[in-house]
């Protein structure tokens, strides 16, 4: 074989690349365009100043204001043994002139009560000259302030406050601030230099870094971790669910695919198993050691140059409705959205979408939603908001005319303008884009710029458009390429604002959607900590493998642990056409997601396959038609308690120890328990938790603990909990065409079992209702109907 050159290599990959129809994912980790930010090498770095928080220099316990005196380290090294080691040591001043700049300076320190489950702690690393007014991020802009719900007492060695679910103590010297439960445990506590002497790794405790480089400071709080703690969140990463032992990158990416470790979804977020979450309030890059360098320490390294942290006390559900409290809950949906969304790569023409509907309505395929991706423009991608004519002669028409039929309309669109879109001109005219430091564009596209409200008026204007002429919905693709280096209209730097982007761009989308449609409402892949206010998002291109199917609801999962009530994902992956076994897997899954979208590459419509496949998809979106009216009001109480409707096991038994290992199956909503097939198999181990257990499809009964469960005539493992009457819908084509007048309840009971709980939740309703059912020989009757007059209520017992 013939040796070949370097060049010949790259060329050969470079002419791939250009010649590749699609786009190509970037290698992960490298050092390229949008690549993400690791700020934890600067911690790592010999080069730097470390400055470790060493005592309390003074405090006021009526306001919890106060200072931190810090001491000043650089990293040393040390031979021995032909290893060679690298620790911090006490460092001298180097400034000069030495009676001008603090050897160990003395910088605030403050804690504020947010609830009495929730606690503040804010540090910072000099002084603040352009504090921000308001945060994107929390519902109100400011988070308030409840000492009064905590009270003071004055300890040795420090102070203490006391809720009635906690308490917090400040330890002067060494500084510490330890965080209990209400029957005393240390949930958590800073990391101090003295906690590591007992150790040859040399760890950093809570501290700062100054970079020689440009003298700027970012901070490190260090605390720790406690044996068998587990933790979970951080967004929708597809890594392993637990994330102790890992390090996590929080910065906004496209990760073109589900099975690596950058995401589309960082949340700042994250709880653990001993009873606290943390939410790291900033838009700066963060990386998250947890306990991956050290097993006792976790490191939330942070870009900006202060910590501002909220601690929250309780279990998964209260952390989750105290932390949604703060950052926002998800609105609720209208009804048509949680129907089936029909979609690939991409429908060009009018005629192809009364096409689709056309034959989703004669294979009878329930549907709510058809949805336009990159094609309706005069050119494939090239987004100015305007429906090729060609191909499009009466759009308004054609939308109408689909709604009369039950079908709602869903438009792609993108920030990003190329040079080549006839809205280049007027976007750089009017200044709406990012610039660099020059003033002029950090891409060769022009990146819209949403911390400008001159940008967000125009955009909005465009989108109204679309509006009237019928659109229903607009999908919210990427946003997560903000350059990182760019200069905003917000006066900072992408440093700060290319992870609030994406909460920008969901923020803009969702408020336009809400003022003329009445509704909030997207399809979102990009997020940070607030966007679950604008609901929704899906889990972005995934493959179309096995690997990608159980990697997808990882990351559901995580997302939900995040304080996003509703999430979606391409049914059958994404990057290429579907195996018809995998898709045919995928279909139940995603019927029993919050909304269930078919997405990707052709084809995507279930009557280009088998003659099976498509029997077996519509006995599936039947399932999820006629489960609607449990859907509906599972995504109504959601909406309200800041909680995921598919949900982690220990979101609804945080008792149960083995809730907390299960990552490959979930509850939909508080009362189904699904296990989808991850391989072309008929049955698989499932784990019950606490009570019995019956199944949906073949009524069999189950205990708690592990069970090899085969699939009903659906491929998918379904269970409900003993006691719960599942309401249910008759067949509909459309949400549009459904009687919400008469449901039926199909009662899960078992033979002891005397009464069983239903929650409804009616369109227009006012709140969602629970409906009570007693045995009565061989069914049971609705106690009282709470509804009467707006439905009425069959009962079958599911046996």
């Amino acid at each position: 074989m013939k040796n070949t050159s370097l060049t010949t290599l790259f060329s050969a990959f470079m002419l791939g690349f250009v010649l590749t129809p699609k786009a190509s994912a970037q290698i992960q980790n490298a050092d390229v365009l949008n690549a993400p930010i690791d700020i934890s090498k600067d911690f790592q770095n010999y080069l730097n100043t470390f400055y470790f928080a060493d005592e309390l220099a003074s405090f006021d316990p009526a306001t919890g204001k106060g200072t931190i005196k810090y001491l000043r380290y650089n990293y040393k090294t040390r031979q021995a043994f032909n290893n060679m080691m690298m620790k911090p040591d006490a460092e001298k001043p180097n400034e000069f002139p030495t009676t001008e700049y603090e050897v160990s300076p003395v910088l605030p320190f403050e804690i504020q009560f947010v609830s009495d489950r929730t606690v503040r702690i804010k540090t910072t690393s000099g002084p603040q000259f352009h504090p921000e007014a308001a945060s994107l991020m929390l519902v109100n802009g400011v988070a308030p302030n409840h000492p009064e719900l905590w009270k003071y007492a004055k300890i040795e060695g420090g102070h203490s406050y006391t809720s009635k679910h906690g308490r917090v103590e400040i330890l002067v010297k060494p500084w510490h601030v330890k965080i209990y439960d209400e029957k005393g445990k240390l949930l958590t506590s800073t990391l101090h230099d003295t906690d590591f002497k007992n150790t040859y790794t040399p760890t950093l405790p809570f501290s700062y870094v100054r970079r020689n480089s440009d003298y700027s400071r970012s901070m490190g709080a260090a605390f720790s971790l406690e044996p068998d703690e587990k933790i979970f969140g951080c967004g929708e990463s597809f890594t392993q669910f637990n994330k102790r032992g890992q390090k996590v990158v929080l910065w906004t990416d496209d990760a073109n695919g589900i099975q690596n470790e950058t995401m589309y979804k960082p949340i700042p977020f994250y709880m653990s198993s001993r009873g606290y979450g943390v939410f790291m309030h900033h838009s700066t890059p963060i990386t998250v050691d947890f306990g991956k360098y050290f097993g006792s320490a976790n490191e939330m390294y942070i870009g900006d140059d202060e910590a501002d942290l909220f601690f929250f006390i309780g279990e998964p559900k209260d952390i989750l409705d105290q932390y949604t409290d703060l950052t926002g809950k998800a609105a609720m949906p209208p009804l048509w959205s949680f129907g089936f969304w029909m979609s690939r790569i991409t429908y060009f023409s009018e005629k192809e979408g009364r096409d689709v509907a056309r034959d989703l309505r004669k294979y009878k395929i329930p549907t709510d939603v058809i949805h336009f991706d990159t094609g309706w423009f005069d050119v494939d991608w090239r987004n100015n908001y305007e429906f090729a004519k060609s191909r499009f002669p009466d759009a308004t028409k054609m939308m109408s005319d689909l709604k009369k039929d039950g079908f709602q309309v869903c438009l792609w669109q993108l920030p990003y303008f190329t040079p080549k879109n006839t809205l280049f001109p007027e976007i750089m005219d009017k200044n709406l884009a990012v610039r660099d430091r020059k003033g002029n564009l950090p891409y060769e596209d022009a990146v819209l710029d949403f911390s400008n409200p001159e940008t967000i008026t125009w955009y909005q204007g465009k989108l109204k458009k679309l509006f009237d002429e019928g659109v229903a919905v607009f999908k919210v693709d990427f946003g997560e390429a903000a350059p990182p280096d760019g200069i905003y209209h917000s006066g900072r730097t992408g440093f700060y604002e290319h992870n609030l982007y994406p909460l920008r761009y969901n923020k803009a989308v969702a408020e336009i959607t809400q003022k003329e449609k009445g509704y909030t409402l997207i399809w979102a892949r990009s997020t940070w900590a607030g966007s679950q206010r604008y609901p929704l998002h899906w889990g972005g291109d995934s493959e179309t493998t096995n690997g990608a199917m159980s990697a997808e609801l990882r990351g559901g999962l995580s997302l939900g642990l995040s304080g996003f009530s509703f999430w979606s994902h391409d049914v059958g992956g994404f990057a290429t056409k579907s195996p018809e076994n995998i898709y045919r897997r995928w279909t139940p899954f995603g019927m029993l997601t919050s909304h269930v979208r078919s997405h990707g590459e052709p084809p995507r419509e279930p009557w280009l396959y088998s003659k099976d496949f498509l029997e077996g998809f519509r006995k599936a979106d039947n399932m999820r038609y006629e489960l609607m009216p449990y859907i509906y009001a599972q995504a109504k109480e959601s909406s309200q308690k800041g909680l995921p409707m598919m949900r982690a096991l220990f979101v609804e038994y945080p008792n149960d120890p083995g809730a907390w290992l299960v990552d490959n199956q979930y509850l939909f909503g508080s009362s189904m328990l699904v296990a989808p097939l991850f391989e072309e198999v008929e049955e698989r181990d499932v784990y019950l938790p606490e009570g019995t257990w019956i199944d949906y499809q073949t009524k069999k009964v189950y205990q708690a603990g592990w069970h090899k469960i085969k699939a009903g005539e659906i491929p998918i493992i379904v269970l409900v909990k003993d006691g719960t009457a599942i309401p249910h819908i008759g067949l509909a084509q459309s949400t549009k065409d459904m009687d919400w007048s008469k449901l039926t309840l199909k009662v899960f009971a078992s033979d002891k079992t005397t009464s069983a709980t239903a929650k409804v939740f009616l369109p227009e309703g006012d709140a969602v209702q629970e409906i009570k059912v007693n045995k009565s020989g061989n069914n049971f009757d609705v106690a009282a109907n709470p509804l009467n007059g707006k439905t009425t209520f069959k009962t079958e017992w599911a046996k």
